[in-house]
């Protein structure tokens, strides 16, 4: 073979490999028809606002555009074609408008024309066009829906169900690796582990990391079985403790007295949250000097579990509308009511947000403002108010699908709007230090503002949310907040200024 043929060769050889499917797989149009048609059925009902099949479809299909920009879908009156500049691939008819199965089938089916015609259509994978196929369709929804390949899918169920352990932090000192925090009710502090105390081993091996996370994770494993830690005290002495592994949800509640105030900070609601509230409320109030008032400090609050939030405004609230969620799916629709007892026996309260506050924070700002059960002090708040329901996918995936709004008792929308604080700390110390003057003399200056933000009702313009918002901008928290809420405890007549009006209450399943 002479050399040039043996160049000609190798180009050919190199051409071919440059056109052949990546790993050697070919597309799984059978799972990909299965996804598809699975999503489409379950989101058609569900999403917040109406959305047929064909145009969920038809956007989907744009993911196809996303990996190969010459490979466009065109959905016609009569039929879905697919081309690749200017040669056809695929002319599909239209399957009926309500028959999911079919269109995820032709969805598929198309997907399967573009691997065979683009290399970049290739390189994605079978899984690769799956999530294009959803990235773009949820590019037309809200910022909240989403696909979970089957390895996110796995990982954010064992973020939902926790991690077994022995209910503590750890802390790298020096070369030394302490106990940091230890939860309250889980093993550690059951069994007497105290904060401070050194590592010195992990079921009878000695410690040999001076890294904290790596020393945690030998303390981790499944829920139920033991592990013995040994520790060196304060005093200098060894001892071992057993524990039982179990799932401890993060400490959430971390109670702090300030003169005559009870502040609570709660950073997120996870499942022990509210025992937690429950059980700082009544050692406070039962203590030989009860607080004056209570501050509620949500600020930085992502929000957790919805239950949880309503269960720990319940112990505030004593009794009324809590939150309510509403969908086009009937099973979106609920009501919560607190039914219980003020664990706070009528004290002032306080409730400090900020512009980080999101999601469960915000509805047990709103309920506790609506319900004129406490004054809101800081910035407006994120906005998150949609609620989304999870759909298990053949390819082991997840959707997360929103499917309800969240409405806050007196039936304003929290998503987009956020909860108004009665007390705006955000526009400086001087905006401030007038508006807590006017309270003290009977006068709201946020009065206006305020009740446009009650009156409002979904959907409604963007704008519009951010003329309301714009009356206290979103900030990070500062100092101000903590002086803000004191002061309103400490002087009863601009407490009682600030406390929002008692306007007309959302009934349950009205708009």
């Amino acid at each position: 073979m002479t050399r040039a043929a043996l160049l000609l060769l190798l180009l050919l050889i190199a051409s071919a490999h440059a056109e052949a499917p990546i790993a050697g797989a070919g597309f799984n149009a059978t799972l990909a028809a299965q996804v598809f048609g699975t999503a489409l059925a379950f989101m058609e009902p569900r999403t917040l606002d109406p959305v047929g099949i064909p145009q969920l479809t038809d956007w989907g299909l744009a993911g196809l555009t996303a990996l190969d920009t010459d490979t466009v879908a065109i959905l016609r009156e009569d039929r879905i074609v697919l081309s690749r500049g200017d040669r056809l691939l695929a002319g599909l008819p239209l399957p009926a408008p309500e028959d999911a199965v079919a269109w995820g089938r032709t969805g598929a089916q198309l997907a399967a024309a573009a691997w065979d015609a683009s290399p970049q259509v290739r390189r994605a994978g079978t899984q690769g066009v799956i999530r294009s196929f959803f990235d773009e369709l949820f590019n037309h929804l809200d910022p909240y829906s989403r696909y979970a390949s089957p390895a996110e899918a796995a990982a954010d169920r064992d973020r939902r169900s926790g991690e077994a352990g022995a209910g503590l932090t750890l802390a790298s000192r020096g070369s030394q690796v302490v106990v940091g925090e230890v939860i309250a009710d889980g093993p550690a502090a059951l069994a007497g582990i105290h904060p401070g105390e050194r590592i010195i081993a992990i079921d009878g091996a000695a410690l040999r990391t001076r890294d904290a996370a790596q020393a945690a994770a030998e303390i981790a494993g499944p829920e139920g079985t033991p592990v013995s830690i040994t520790l060196r005290g304060g005093d200098g002495r060894l001892h071992t403790i057993a524990v039982v592994r179990a799932m401890v949800p993060p400490e959430t509640v971390f109670p702090e007295r300030d003169a005559d105030t009870l502040v609570l900070r709660i950073t997120g609601f996870s499942r022990s949250t509210d025992r937690r509230v429950a059980n700082v409320l009544t050692a406070a109030l039962a203590g030989v000097r009860p607080p004056r008032g209570v501050v509620l400090d949500l600020r930085g609050n992502r929000g957790g579990l919805l239950r949880q939030a309503v269960a720990a405004a319940e112990l505030m609230l004593g009794s009324g509308l809590v939150v309510t969620t509403a969908g086009r799916d009937p099973e979106a629709d609920h009501v919560w009511r607190a039914d219980g007892t003020d664990l706070t026996r009528g004290l002032p309260l306080v409730v400090m947000v900020d512009g980080r506050s999101a999601s469960a924070a915000e509805m047990v700002a709103a309920a506790l403002a609506d319900d004129g059960r406490g004054v809101v002090v800081g910035s407006a708040t994120m906005g998150k108010g949609l609620v989304q329901t999870i759909a298990p996918l053949p390819d082991g995936g997840e959707l997360f699908v929103t499917w309800s709004r969240v409405l806050a008792p007196l039936g304003w929308p929290i998503q987009g709007l956020g909860v108004l604080p009665q007390v705006c700390t955000s526009l400086g110390e001087d905006v401030l230090e007038r508006q807590l003057a006017s309270l003290s003399q009977g006068r709201q200056p946020l009065a206006e503002a305020l009740a446009l933000h009650r009156a409002a009702r979904a959907p409604m313009p963007i704008a519009q949310m951010l003329d309301i918002r714009n009356a206290c901008p979103a900030a990070v928290g500062s100092d101000r907040d903590l002086r803000a809420a004191q002061f309103l405890i400490a002087s009863p007549a601009a407490y009682a200024t600030a406390l929002v009006p008692q306007g007309p209450r959302r009934t349950a399943g009205a708009p």
